[in-house]
């Protein structure tokens, strides 16, 4: 993998894939002292960077292997790119995805594909689709399509990082922040940054449930995750490819992870103050400045893909982002069965701009007492341990449900 190959790339993906904004974002540049910009990656007609390293694959097959179609594993948004490219150059595809992949995802790989793109949903993780995508190739002779292990998408998906030199007028920027699940785009980015721009500091950012690359290299080399959190679907993958791995390895970029309810965090910033809508793995980069902390006044790009967002998914995103936050906590709560304990719990107890947002009996065990699961929302975080005093205070029996615990993933999460 080199520049050259990159560059190449460049010219064979112009007709069909969108150059990106890059706009420069006043909150992030604020809150960091660096001039932050954001890639709009989302803004693709596949909402991601993906159709990079897709079409860039496709459109170099020879006719032998067009006739035999191609076959692709996807969380969702490679196998847009992937349905993108087969109704474009005519080729029949067959796409496997793991069942956590959102409905949104599934209807836009469909119309994509306009009819040349067959979805199979099986298993329950990327690797697990991988795996039955790999077993069907074998079977058929299709030509697998990579979401990052291939240096055709590998090149492809580099194809980032030159778009963001040109439209910076030929400087580079001081630092690259990139959202890493297998690491393609990582590792094209490596590649043609090493070469051309070698002061860059290329950062890679991966969920702190999915960190997949950071395990690699620290092991000195690709290793299964014992456990994989599927939330970031789109950065969700438990074993980095071989190819991303040695290219990382070489050139040795800056590895971050973020909490997921940070991820939530950042995606509800976005919308809420840029309209951006944003899937998790779409906030990943942004929601590491803070994490990963640039000089004042260097000049930052922070790469925003996808925008494949699922709107049932937000209710679960606000909720992992106020308990990230420290506004929202739940409590077992030993209230006496006896009129007004309700009212003196909120009188005697709650602050005057907490809310209670959840209140649910879980057991009647006597007469004289019964647990209630509450739910609490902070007016101000910072309030919560005048909130654990008046709770130690008030004669009710108190106990707190950590977000760790497995009695919250039972009681509140399940």
């Amino acid at each position: 993998m080199d520049a050259s190959a990159i560059d190449a790339a460049s010219e064979r993906v112009a007709a069909v894939v969108a150059q990106t904004p890059l706009q420069f974002n006043e909150r992030l540049s604020r809150a960091t002292g660096a001039n932050v910009y954001l890639k709009r990656e989302d803004l693709q007609q596949v909402r991601s960077y993906k159709i990079r390293g897709a079409y860039n694959l496709i459109a170099q097959l020879d006719d032998a292997q067009r006739a035999a179609g191609v076959v692709a594993a996807s969380a969702g948004n490679h196998g847009q790119g992937v349905a993108f490219a087969c109704a474009r150059l005519g080729i029949e595809g067959k796409i496997f995805i793991p069942s956590t992949t959102p409905r949104q995802k599934r209807e836009r790989m469909v119309a994509l594909g306009e009819g040349a793109a067959e979805l199979v949903v099986t298993g329950d993780t990327y690797d697990e689709a991988a795996a039955a995508a790999n077993a069907y190739a074998e079977q058929t002779g299709a030509v697998i399509v990579p979401a990052f292990d291939d240096p055709r998408t590998i090149a492809g998906q580099g194809t980032l990082a030159a778009e963001i030199v040109e439209q910076l007028g030929g400087r580079a920027p001081d630092a690259l922040i990139l959202p890493v699940g297998g690491g393609g785009m990582l590792a094209g980015c490596l590649s043609w940054l090493a070469e051309r721009h070698p002061a860059t500091k290329v950062v890679g950012v991966e969920p702190a449930g999915a960190a997949t690359l950071a395990a690699a290299l620290d092991a000195g080399g690709p290793r299964d995750l014992r456990q994989l959190d599927t939330f970031v679907d789109g950065a969700a993958v438990r074993r980095a490819g071989d190819l991303t791995y040695a290219i990382a390895a070489r050139h040795r970029p800056a590895m971050f992870t973020v909490p997921e309810g940070r991820i939530c965090s950042e995606m509800l910033q976005l919308y809420q103050v840029e309209g951006v809508i944003a899937e998790p793995a779409g906030a990943l980069a942004s929601a590491s400045l803070g994490i990963f902390r640039p000089e004042p006044g260097q000049v930052v790009v922070a790469v925003v893909s996808g925008g494949n967002n699922d709107v049932s998914r937000y209710a679960e995103i606000v909720e992992r982002a106020l308990v990230y936050e420290g506004r929202k906590h739940y409590f077992l709560v030993n209230f006496p069965q006896e009129p007004g304990a309700l009212r003196r719990f909120l009188d005697e107890v709650l602050g005057p701009d907490d809310d209670i947002t959840l209140f649910e009996y879980v057991k009647r065990s006597n007469r004289e007492t019964g647990p209630a699961l509450v739910g609490i929302e902070l007016g101000d975080p910072a309030s919560r341990p005048q909130l654990l005093a008046r709770m130690d205070a008030s004669p009710m029996q108190v106990e707190v449900i950590d977000p760790g615990s497995p009695s919250y993933r039972f009681l509140v999460s399940g």
